[in-house]
């Protein structure tokens, strides 16, 4: 098995209808669900407030980060798997419903 870090970015919801916000996060629990039944979900967490993006030499405002609105780790037997996972997180449902195609970011994790 092999760990894998899925970064999920934000999506605007903001002029979301509340309907389609529900509809986007029971989705998302969903798919926690599924995960764990699996036994490949090790974590999965929202983020709040605004991301910084630090080093010595910036000033404030660069190298602003893209928002991002949570993550998942998962432990599954293929990169193949984890990419999967992805694709079917990036389907979560926006307005009307329609899937948002979000980019996911994929990265194994070193960790024994």
């Amino acid at each position: 098995m092999t760990k894998f870090l899925l970064i999920q970015h934000q999506a605007a919801m903001g002029t979301w209808a509340p309907a389609d916000v529900r509809r986007h996060f029971d989705f998302q629990r969903s798919l926690d669900d599924e995960l764990a039944a699996a036994g490949e979900l090790v974590e999965a967490q929202g983020l709040g407030g605004r991301a910084h993006r630090v080093a010595g030499d910036l000033a404030p405002g660069d190298g602003v980060p893209p928002a991002l609105a949570g993550y998942r780790v998962v432990d599954v037997e293929s990169e193949e798997r984890a990419l999967q996972i992805a694709a079917q997180a990036s389907a979560a449902p926006g307005p009307g419903g329609v899937p948002l195609r979000q980019q996911i970011d994929v990265r194994r994790l070193l960790t024994p």
